[in-house]
């Protein structure tokens, strides 16, 4: 899985899903559990999510807008919308 593409199984999940199982693998790998080729499935399947957990956030972030009110403020119908700068 060295390809940035996201299985159709991940893909399909919502944000919280994903964060859900990624959450569930960091505890598997960080207890140590099972062998190794076991924890580079479980590493490779983290990336996967994270990927996808990402562009949820992305998404988000570009549906998302700020008001902005200039000099007459909102009595004077001076509102705008702009990309919010969430970073």
């Amino acid at each position: 899985m060295g390809d940035d593409a996201i299985p159709a199984e991940v893909a399909k999940l919502s944000f919280e899903e994903a964060m859900a199982k990624l959450e569930k693998i960091v505890r598997q790998l960080e207890e140590g559990k099972g062998g190794l080729d076991e924890a580079i499935k479980a590493y490779e399947r983290g990336a996967a999510l994270k990927r996808h957990c990402e562009a949820k956030l992305r998404e988000a972030q570009l549906r998302v807008d700020k008001i902005v009110l200039g000099p007459l403020g909102a009595a004077g119908n001076d509102v705008r919308t702009e990309p919010a700068d969430l970073d």
